[in-house]
C-alpha cells in the first residue's frame, strides 16, 4: 500500500512519518544511498515522502520517493571540506536563537545563517535570549548587536523563556507555519519550545563551566505539533558553512549591499579592492556595519563557498 506523509524525524536511516494522522516508523529504499545526493542525509526533517508498508507490519515501511522540497536549510561544517547535512526542509521560517554569553553567538555565525536563509527564500526571525542574566553593560552590547540587524530589517526579540508576553508574540507568529528553531548548544532552543509547549517536554542540559558552551541535548531534529503550527527542533550547531553560492552572488545575499550595489562604479564590483564602491563608502559613513563587511570578506575567501 503506497501512502505520503512527512518526516517528523530523522536518526540516521530510520524516520518517523506521520500520514494521515498516523505515525510509521520507516527505512530508506537503498537506492537513494547511490543517487547523487550531495547531502550526508538524503530524507531530512519536513520532507513529503511516498513510502509503501511493509508486509505484515502494520506501522513499519520504505520511503520510495522524496517530493520536490519548496526550500531547505543546509549547511557545510567548517571544519569539514566535503560534507553537507540538510538541516530541515520545506521550512516557513526560522527562529535563530542569539545569547551574547554562555554561550556566545558571535556575528559571524548570525550573519552566514541569514545569507543561507536568504538564499533558499526563508523567513528569519531573530531572537535574543537570556536577557534576564545580562548586567547594564551586557544589555548594551546585546541591544547594540540587535539594532544592526533591526536597521537591515530582520524582525528582533528580546526573549526570556518564562516570559509570557514575549511567549504569546513568538506563539502568534508560528501561528499555521511550519518554524525551526536553531542555534548553538545551550542557546536555549528546547527551554523555549518547552515554554510554547510544556508537554513536550524536551530535554535541556546546564552550560559546560569549562568551556561556556552548552551540551548537546537535541541529536537530530524532530518536529512537533502545536495545535495549527508544527515546531522542528535541531541539534546545536557550533559551526555554519555556507555552501551553493557563487564568490559573484554572494553581495546579493547581504541584504544591505544588495541595495546599493547599483551605485558602485563597477557592475561587476566585488566591494573589496575596487574604487569608489558604494558597499565601502558606506560603511566608511556609518551606513553598514563594520561586523557585516567583516562576515562578507571572510566568506569570499573561503573555499566552502562553493562547491
Amino acid at each position: 500500500m503506497l501512502k505520503k506523509g512527512i518526516v517528523y524525524c530523522s536518526t540516521g536511516s530510520n524516520y518517523r512519518i506521520k500520514s494521515e494522522g498516523q505515525f510509521y516508523d520507516c527505512r530508506i529504499k537503498g537506492k537513494f544511498r547511490i543517487k547523487d545526493i550531495k547531502s550526508t542525509n538524503p530524507v531530512a526533517v519536513g520532507d513529503k515522502v511516498s513510502f509503501t508498508i511493509e508486509p505484515k507490519k502494520k506501522f513499519k515501511g520504505v520511503i520510495t520517493a522524496i517530493e520536490t522540497r519548496q526550500n531547505y536549510i543546509v549547511r557545510k561544517s567548517v571544519n569539514l571540506s566535503k560534507q553537507t547535512h540538510i538541516i530541515a526542509a520545506n521550512i516557513d521560517q526560522v527562529f535563530l536563537m542569539i545569547t551574547l554569553k554562555t554561550p556566545q553567538t558571535f556575528p559571524a555565525f548570525i550573519d552566514r545563517f541569514l545569507v543561507t536563509a536568504l538564499a533558499y527564500d526563508i523567513n528569519m526571525l531573530l531572537l535574543f535570549n537570556k536577557i534576564d542574566l545580562y548586567d547594564k553593560d551586557e544589555l548594551r552590547v546585546m541591544r547594540d548587536l540587535k539594532s544592526v540587524y533591526q536597521n537591515i530589517g530582520y524582525e528582533c526579540h528580546e526573549v526570556v523563556a518564562s516570559d509570557l508576553k514575549t511567549l504569546a508574540i513568538i506563539q502568534s507568529k508560528m501561528e499555521g507555519k511550519v518554524s525551526m528553531f536553531s542555534g548553538h548548544s545551550g542557546a536555549g532552543k528546547s527551554t523555549l519550545v518547552n515554554s510554547l509547549s510544556p508537554g513536550l517536554d524536551l530535554k535541556t542540559a546546564s552550560i559546560s563551566k569549562q568551556h561556556q558552551q552548552g551540551q548537546h541535548t537535541t541529536t537530530f531534529a524532530k518536529m512537533f505539533d502545536l495545535g495549527a503550527s508544527r515546531i522542528i527542533d535541531t541539534p546545536g550547531i557550533k559551526g555554519f558553512g555556507v555552501v551553493d553560492i557563487q564568490p559573484e552572488e554572494l553581495s546579493g545575499y547581504f541584504i544591505e549591499f544588495a541595495a546599493l550595489k547599483g551605485s558602485c562604479k563597477f557592475n561587476n564590483c566585488m566591494h573589496t579592492s575596487e574604487p569608489k564602491c558604494a558597499i565601502k563608502e558606506a560603511i566608511e559613513v556609518g551606513k553598514i556595519a563594520p561586523s557585516r563587511y567583516k562576515s562578507y570578506l571572510q566568506l569570499l575567501e573561503e573555499d566552502s563557498l562553493y562547491r
